[in-house]
């Protein structure tokens, strides 16, 4: 999948987006200043208005008629109609006549024409409060993303030439020591030197809770050192970093459009000129048909006609509902690459998942300890021993087994291929491997090992069976709830594709209540199946993995669904959406997220459809005034807004 690129050198540093930090100055009240500035226009237009109406109203000045009326609407009209009046004449010198700014400034001009000059000023000023309105809700939809931008760390302590020196992380190459204070953020992805450190990782997963990292263990970009100076070996380069990506797929995931998005545009493009037709229309046509035919009346309901029809609350709320959906999912952990994606997930009844670094943690840890006529604590001893020869996952499993006291040392030790190893550890001979190498030394092992599906390793001591340990990969906490959920939420087709054997695939996939799974699987089988998934056009399937042979199968399902945290950089590129936290419950709020999202949008849709046909309709007949105009364009475009709005203050409970 193509994505476009952002440069992350032209994202502005958390330095300058807020320049209270370093300079030494406090710059909040020029700020205030700045941002009262901004309603200046409106202000002063407002109060020339109801000036006007008052003294139009108890007649308190007989000079005020004439000219002198008309300059001061005029002077009210030009603070927030000269804006509006610009930019539609800018539009029109680019080919663009029929915006919703050219339908403002001939309604309201040719509400002038006609005397109607309160109205036409009332038009403009609601117009540009509304536009104020839509700039403040823009604004709240963008926080969560400008939370990413503000979390970018701008400088990195870097150990060169005998000294740590602070330079920009986007100098910093890969293999450099980088040392991180309390309260700092990590500016590159690395490996920790240190023996310990505990971070806030919030701006990357979405979780407050701090996480405990031990020496050797990845740390990544974005988060926050909470407990003493540490050191990291840097892995990446900052713009492969995890915050950088995150970036990269936000900003991006604004520039995607849906579908129900693109097509307003593109209704708004092809109805407004329609309307200007109709509109004069509206004004000419009755000459031929009635009797008591009054231009100035005809006119006056074509203006309105003009009013109610500007499409900008179609066409302002529909995106800010996709963008604060977008930024609540990103607030809870989720990346969704483009608003369509959005969409897709609204519409998913197939889940196809894998089970390593998915429903699992990725990680084998000791299940079960069967020693036969041994302590266990001394049994451990002698496979601890021999385990240290060995960089096996299992190996590194079982050597996390903590205990007191001295451990024995192995010698002699010698590898057996495919079946295990043999040495010598406190003068008694030892194997450990599998069933094969037992058989091949004449060890007579328990018939129950035979019916564990899980990793096992058995060991001998001076020919004699002594024991076995059982090594499985955990569930996730969430792992069975997730498929609980998965079906209230509608999603009644689970399948499990995995590449780890047949019997372990079943055996968690029976602990999840999945139904259908296949273990022993090459990318290429996942992938057909899928394919054969998709031949039935009433499947909408979403696919959630984690690791490299994922990739085809992201690429080809309805939407790809990554984990963020432990996944493959080739995953994460490929995928629509990004669990940052690893749990797979998250796909749940996802699809929460996404329905909530796409409810709004419709909510918008028909409110603002459904008000302007009425008002469209009264308007023409004669029965609307330029106000009931003004509530059916600005006042349905605010509550629209409003409405989107809602989505930053959902919770959702997965």
């Amino acid at each position: 999948m193509k994505k476009k690129k952002v440069n992350l050198r032209d994202i502005k540093p958390n330095s300058e987006i807020d320049h209270n930090q370093n300079d030494g100055h406090n710059h909040s009240s020029s700020e205030n200043i700045g941002k009262f500035n901004i309603y200046l226009p409106a202000i002063f237009s407002f109060v020339m208005l109801m000036i006007g109406i008052a003294i139009d109203y108890f007649d308190m000045f007989p000079y005020f008629k004439g000219w002198i009326r008309i300059l001061w609407y005029v002077m009210a009209y030009i603070p927030v109609g000269f804006p509006v009046i610009k930019e539609g004449w800018k539009s029109i010198k680019k080919g663009d006549v029929f915006t919703e700014f050219f339908l403002m400034s001939i309604a309201t001009i040719g509400a002038f024409v006609i005397g109607e000059y309160p109205e036409g000023v009332a038009v403009m000023l609601f117009y540009a409060v509304g536009e104020l309105f839509q700039s403040a809700a823009v604004n709240k939809a963008k926080g969560n993303i400008k939370a990413l931008l503000d979390v970018r760390p701008n400088e990195a302590l870097v150990y060169r030439n005998n000294d740590y020196i602070s330079v920009s992380p986007e100098t910093v190459e890969i293999g450099e020591k980088v040392q991180v204070r309390v309260g700092e953020k990590i500016p590159l992805d690395g490996i920790l030197l240190s023996e310990k450190g505990s971070f806030n990782t919030a701006a990357l997963t979405g979780e407050s809770k701090p996480d405990t990292i031990a020496k050797g263990e990845k740390v990544f970009a974005g988060s926050i050192n909470m407990d003493g100076v540490i050191e990291i070996e840097t892995t990446k380069e900052f713009k492969d970093s995890s915050i950088a990506r995150i970036l990269d797929m936000v900003q991006n995931a604004t520039a995607r459009k849906s579908k129900t998005e693109l097509f307003i545009r593109q209704f708004a493009r092809i109805y407004t000129p329609i309307v200007v037709f109709l509109a004069i229309a509206v004004t000419f046509l009755p000459y031929f048909f009635v009797d008591d035919y009054v231009f100035r009346d005809w006119l006056y309901r074509a203006l309105i006609f003009l009013v109610i029809s500007c499409p900008c609350a179609l066409v302002i709320s529909i995106p800010l509902g996709y963008f604060g959906g977008l930024g609540a999912a990103s607030k809870n952990g989720i990346l969704f690459k483009g608003a369509s994606f959005l969409d897709a997930m609204t519409k998913i009844n197939t889940l196809v998942m894998d089970k390593t670094g998915t429903v699992t943690k990725g990680v084998f840890k000791i299940k079960k300890i069967e020693a036969i006529n041994w302590d266990e604590k001394e049994f451990m001893k002698y496979l601890m021993a021999m385990e240290e020869q060995s960089t096996h996952p299992i190996a590194k499993a079982i050597l996390e087994y903590k205990d007191e006291g001295t451990d024995y040392e192995a010698s002699e030790v010698s590898e057996i291929a495919g079946k295990g190893l043999k040495g010598i550890v406190n003068g008694k001979t030892v194997l450990v491997g599998n069933k094969a190498l037992m058989t091949a030394n004449n060890i007579n092992v328990l018939e129950e090992t035979e019916t564990i599906v899980e990793s096992i390793v058995l060991v001998s001591i001076d020919n004699t069976f002594a024991g076995y340990v059982v090594i499985a990969d955990e569930l996730k906490e969430d792992a069975k709830e997730t498929i609980t959920a998965l079906h209230k939420v509608g999603v009644k087709n689970i399948m499990m594709l995995s590449g780890d054997k047949d019997s372990i695939t079943q055996k968690v996939a029976s602990e999840l209540n999945i139904e259908i799974a296949k273990g022993g699987l090459l990318p290429e089988d996942k992938l057909n199946e899928v394919e054969i998934l998709k031949q039935n056009p009433n499947n909408k399937i979403a696919f959630i993995g984690d690791g490299i042979n994922d990739a085809p199968v992201l690429a080809a399902s309805d939407v790809g669904i990554a984990m963020g945290g432990l996944g493959s950089d080739v995953a994460i590129e490929t995928a629509d959406v990004i669990i940052q936290t690893d749990q797979p419950s998250k796909v749940v709020r996802a699809i929460k997220i996404s329905r909530s999202t796409r409810k709004i949008v419709w909510q918008n849709i028909i409110l603002a459809f459904g008000v302007k046909v009425i008002v469209l309709i009264l308007g023409a007949g004669g029965l609307a005034t330029m106000w009931e105009a003004v509530f059916a364009d600005v006042g349905v475009a605010l509550l629209a807004i409003l409405n989107a709005v809602r989505l930053q203050r959902m919770k959702w409970v997965d």
